[in-house]
């Protein structure tokens, strides 16, 4: 029998039924089901253009049908205040999934700096995923802004660098498969684009957990990093975002 606070969460939250029953989160049609729910819903001429509604239907697809593994509200609050402070001018993340962080860098970026030339390379596995990723992208308006690359992380950035189209990262996000996070920091350190002031965020160090990357980061001579309280929803479960700011 499940514990009462699961079934709770199930109750106020259906998308996490289905989660709890079966302990799967992605990857099986679901996917398809929000571009779908995007694409027909009755206000979509008012969500064209529209990062912010853009994602908000996405939060409640997520609560209410079909829980996805996108950031979700609070965390997108934390780093949509992290890129606003830091102004970065490039932004790749490792783990695009849907777009739904790319869709909120690209926007805060827009917002915090109306004059500056502004890039989000979103970096994503699947191509199916990519697919979806571009078309919610088009639709908020932010193409001109974000590059959805298809392809390991790794092999994406090494071809990206080699092309001469990413030399320097301002932001690097971390939220593809927690065990790659190490060594795809290196491969960000080795290419060079470790530079002074650049801020790397590793979700999902906690839940479900990410403690060699954590252990790498905290002990690098190079990095001042520190976990930064972010709830995965819906469910607010007690999860945290590694901060990590190049010092030298």
């Amino acid at each position: 029998m499940d514990p009462p606070e699961i079934v709770a969460l199930g109750e106020k939250y259906p998308g996490l039924k289905k989660v709890f029953e079966t302990g799967v989160e992605s990857d099986d049609g679901r996917e398809d089901k929000l571009l779908s729910f995007i694409l027909s819903h009755p206000d979509l001429e008012n969500l064209r253009g529209s990062p912010t509604k853009i994602l908000s239907v996405i939060d409640d697809f997520s609560a209410n049908h079909e829980f996805l593994i996108s950031i979700g509200g609070h965390k997108a609050g934390v780093l949509s205040n992290l890129i606003a402070e830091e102004k970065p001018q490039t932004v790749v993340e490792l783990g695009g999934y849907l777009g739904y962080s790319a869709i909120l860098f690209a926007d805060t970026m827009r917002r915090s700096n109306p004059s500056q030339q502004i890039r989000v390379f979103s970096l994503e596995f699947s191509a199916e995923f990519s697919s979806i990723a571009r078309q919610l992208i088009e639709l908020a308006g932010l193409s001109d802004i974000v590059t959805v690359v298809t392809g390991t992380a790794e092999e994406s950035l090494r071809k990206l660098h080699a092309q001469g189209t990413l030399t320097s990262v301002d932001f690097l996000f971390l939220d593809h498969v927690e065990d790659l996070y190490p060594a795809d920091f290196k491969v960000y350190e080795e290419l060079g684009l470790l530079h002074k002031g650049a801020v790397i965020a590793a979700d999902n160090v906690v839940r479900p957990g990410a403690p060699e990357y954590r252990k790498l980061v905290r002990s690098h001579p190079r990095l001042q990093s520190t976990g930064v309280r972010g709830l995965i929803q819906p469910g607010d479960l007690e999860d945290e975002i590694e901060i990590s700011r190049v010092i030298a």
